[in-house]
């Protein structure tokens, strides 16, 4: 799990920066994602300078987790 979860994150991350730096559209982004296809996506970003800063919920939103 903890790899997969790493690995998505930097996959994001660097079709992000993909289309921050104006080489692709933004519309590229949900194009790969639909593709279902690793490929699709832009390059994987180093994992240095990657850090989990925060996550917020809304009250209740982890009720069915429990």
């Amino acid at each position: 799990g903890n790899a997969f979860l790493h690995n998505m994150v930097r996959i994001i991350v660097g079709t992000l920066v993909e289309v921050g730096r104006g080489h692709r559209p933004a519309s590229w982004v949900e194009e790969a994602l639909s593709a279902h296809d690793r490929r699709a996506a832009g390059p994987t970003a180093p994992a240095q300078g990657l850090t989990f800063a925060d996550v917020a919920y809304k009250p209740g939103a982890l009720a069915l987790w429990r």
